[in-house]
């Protein structure tokens, strides 16, 4: 019997435990951690998935924001060579700082309220990461695999496929959760590439030609950009300007920012 009083998701925290048996075994065989990886669960909560990966024999290091769960998980697994409880938020983690020449593999179950900033977060690292797998809202990965003409296409993806291969594994209902929550959730795999398809002479330019181009989605190219690229400039790099931002594919994006970084001035000014 445990000595701890069952915990209760925080919805500060936005939990929402894993606890289908099925659902944590198909998550363990897409992740397919081996002995001798590193892999760093974020988010582990009562540590329905940790079990399976220390497990694997791989390294685990979990982050952890909750501290009612610290005792919880450090009385279930505190006792393994192979596993280390690190106190604190994953926003503000230094996840390199864990890579000791290795390359890590991530996993969580990520809160719904932090899974964008949380991706960003991580690709800022990405040189130190082989793979990436979370469950996310399926809505949330709906737009991470999104292509050039789908709804679902936008920010978001263009910038998660700039830096990775995006993967939507399966979809997970309501009802694995405790307590469930109102939308599906699915599985996705980032895995950054080797070498960038599309690379970006600064990609700060990219992601600043991208929001441009998206807030106002409905609009045309020549409208969006106007502030940034004049219509012969954006037809200068092979696009129409009339196309709108869900039209233009991530090469695309990436041959305007590369253009709007070469008229740049060189004091970084306004173009």
């Amino acid at each position: 019997m445990s000595q701890f009083a069952p915990h209760r998701a925080r919805k500060r925290f936005g939990q929402n435990f894993l606890h289908d048996a099925g659902v944590i075994n198909r998550i363990h065989r897409a992740i397919a951690p081996r002995e001798g990886q590193h892999v760093v669960e974020i988010g582990p909560g009562q540590g329905a998935i940790t079990e399976g990966l220390l497990a694997s024999g791989a390294r685990l290091d979990v982050v952890e924001l909750d501290h009612d769960l610290h005792p919880i998980l450090l009385s279930r697994f505190g006792h393994l060579r192979n596993f280390a409880l690190h106190k604190g938020d994953a926003l503000k983690f230094d996840f390199a700082s864990l890579a000791d020449g290795q390359r890590l593999r991530i996993v969580g179950n990520l809160p719904y309220n932090i899974s964008t900033p949380l991706m960003f977060h991580l690709l800022d690292q990405a040189h130190c990461v082989e793979d990436m797998h979370f469950m996310l809202q399926k809505e949330v990965v709906q737009r991470l695999a999104a292509g050039p003409g789908s709804s679902h296409y936008g920010r978001l993806g263009i910038m998660v496929q700039y830096h990775c291969q995006v993967e939507h594994l399966f979809d997970v209902g309501p009802g694995a959760f405790s307590p469930a929550p109102k939308v599906d959730s699915a599985i996705v795999r980032l895995t950054p590439h080797a070498t960038l398809p599309f690379p970006a002479d600064e990609p700060e330019m990219l992601e600043r030609v991208v929001r441009e181009a998206f807030n106002q989605r409905r609009k045309t190219l020549r409208n969006t950009l106007k502030p940034l690229l004049d219509a012969d400039g954006i037809a200068a790099e092979g696009l129409d300007p009339m196309l709108r931002p869900e039209q233009v594919d991530l090469a695309g994006f990436v041959r305007l920012a590369n253009r709007l970084a070469r008229q740049a001035p060189p004091d970084g000014g306004p173009a």
